[in-house]
C-alpha cells in the first residue's frame, strides 16, 4: 500500500493550479490537508471547490501541524526567502515557486539550510515536463544530437496594465524583479537545461511596455561552457503570444511547441540532419509512451523521490543557475558589459540585483 502525503498550499493565485493540476491529478500520492491566503474569500471558495476544511490566513500556523508533511510555497516572490527557510527548519519538504529566492546569496543560505534539514526541497520549474522537451532531452543524453551550435529563445507575452493592477506585481521589493524573473525564466532555464551552462552573457534590460518599476523587454547574447552561442529574447508588449526554443546541435534540430505556457508539452519538430541520426532518434522513440506535463509531471516525480526511488526532478541548484542567470543580466544591462559565469561571492550583485534606489534602507 503507497503512502500518501499531506500538503498545504499557501498562497492560492498560481497555488490553485498546483491544486488542479498537481495534486487533483495526483490524488492517490498527495492529499491537499490545509490551504492559506490572506484573502479569506479566496480561502472559502478554493476550499469549498476542493474540499478543504483547513483554511488559515497564518502561515506561523500550518509549520506547527505535526501532519502536514509539504509545504507549497506559491506567495508572492518576495516572501520566499522566510517561509522557504521556516518551512526547512520545520522539518518540512517544501516545494516552492518561482523565483525561489532574490538573490545569490539568499540561495546560498536556502541550500545551507537544506543540507541540515530533515525535508526536501524542489524549486518548481515545471515547464520542464512534458513529451517535447522529454523526447529533445532523451535524444540529446542518447549522444544522438551530436555537440551544441546555436540556440534561440522567444518569450514573447502580453501583460497589461489590469495585470499590474495587483498591488504586489511590478514592484522591485515584491516581484523581485519582471519579465526576466517572472515570466522568461522558465524558457531560459529550458535553454540551459537542454544546452548547457551559460559561460558568459551580454545583455539589456528596458522598461517600455507597462508605467512599473521593473524590466518588461530584455535581450542577450550568449556564449556556453561548451562553445554553443545562443540568444534570449522577452518582451510583455506581444499582441499574440508564444514560447518558442529552436535549438541547433550537430545532427538535430529542435523547435518547441509555441504555446505559451507549456512548450514543454507537445512534440516538438525534430529534425534531423542526416539519415543515420533519422534512424536512431525512429528507434529511440518508437515505444515512446505519452507523458503528463506541467505540474502533474513534476509532482508525481517529487512524490517517487519522496519514496526513495529517485533523485529531484529539479533541484535548489537548477534555482541557482537561474538566478545566476538573472544576476549575470541586470549587472550586463547596468554597466554595459560582458559578464563572466559562475558569479563568485565577491561580485557586487552576489548580495542583490535590485538597483540601488529600489533596495530597502
Amino acid at each position: 500500500m503507497s503512502s500518501i502525503f499531506n500538503v498545504a498550499v499557501v498562497g492560492l493565485g498560481i497555488g490553485r493550479s498546483h491544486i488542479t493540476e498537481g495534486y487533483v491529478t495526483n490524488a492517490d500520492k498527495f492529499r491537499v490537508k490545509a490551504i492559506c491566503d490572506l484573502d479569506p474569500a479566496r480561502l472559502n471558495e478554493v476550499g469549498d471547490a476542493f474540499g478543504v476544511e483547513r483554511r488559515l490566513t497564518d502561515f506561523e500556523v500550518l509549520l506547527a501541524m505535526d501532519d502536514i508533511d509539504i509545504i507549497d510555497i506559491c506567495t508572492p516572490p518576495g516572501t520566499h526567502l522566510a517561509q522557504v527557510m521556516a518551512a526547512l527548519r520545520a522539518g518540512k519538504h517544501v516545494i516552492c515557486e518561482k523565483p525561489l529566492v532574490g538573490s545569490l546569496s539568499q540561495i546560498d543560505s536556502v541550500i545551507a539550510e537544506e543540507k541540515v534539514s530533515k525535508g526536501l526541497l524542489m524549486p518548481v520549474m515545471q515547464y520542464r515536463f512534458g513529451d517535447g522537451v522529454e523526447q529533445a532531452r532523451a535524444i540529446i543524453d542518447a549522444g544522438i544530437a551530436g555537440r551544441p551550435y546555436i540556440g534561440t529563445v522567444e518569450t514573447l507575452w502580453r501583460r497589461d496594465a489590469d495585470y499590474y493592477a495587483v498591488p504586489w506585481r511590478g514592484k522591485w521589493a515584491t516581484e523581485l524583479g519582471g519579465v526576466l524573473m517572472t515570466h522568461a525564466i522558465h524558457q531560459h532555464d529550458l535553454f540551459t537545461y537542454l544546452m548547457g551552462d551559460i559561460k558568459r552573457l551580454f545583455g539589456r534590460v528596458a522598461t517600455r511596455v507597462n508605467a512599473i518599476e521593473v524590466e518588461d523587454c530584455v535581450t542577450a547574447s550568449v556564449e556556453l561552457a561548451n562553445g554553443a552561442l545562443g540568444s534570449l529574447t522577452a518582451t510583455l508588449g506581444a499582441r499574440d503570444e508564444i514560447s518558442r526554443l529552436r535549438l541547433m546541435f550537430e545532427n538535430v534540430t529542435f523547435e518547441s511547441d509555441h504555446e505559451p505556457y507549456n512548450p514543454g508539452a507537445r512534440p516538438w519538430t525534430i529534425q534531423p540532419r542526416n539519415a543515420e541520426a533519422a534512424t536512431r532518434i525512429e528507434a529511440l522513440l518508437k515505444d515512446w509512451k505519452p507523458l503528463p506535463s506541467r505540474f502533474e509531471a513534476q509532482m508525481g516525480r517529487f512524490y517517487q523521490t519522496l519514496l526513495g526511488k529517485a533523485p529531484l526532478p529539479v533541484t535548489s541548484a537548477d534555482a541557482r543557475r537561474s538566478l545566476e542567470l538573472v544576476t549575470a543580466f541586470y549587472h550586463s544591462s547596468s554597466t554595459h558589459e560582458d559578464v563572466e559565469l559562475p558569479i563568485s561571492t565577491q561580485h557586487p550583485r552576489y548580495d542583490s540585483w535590485v538597483p540601488p534606489q529600489h533596495r530597502a534602507a
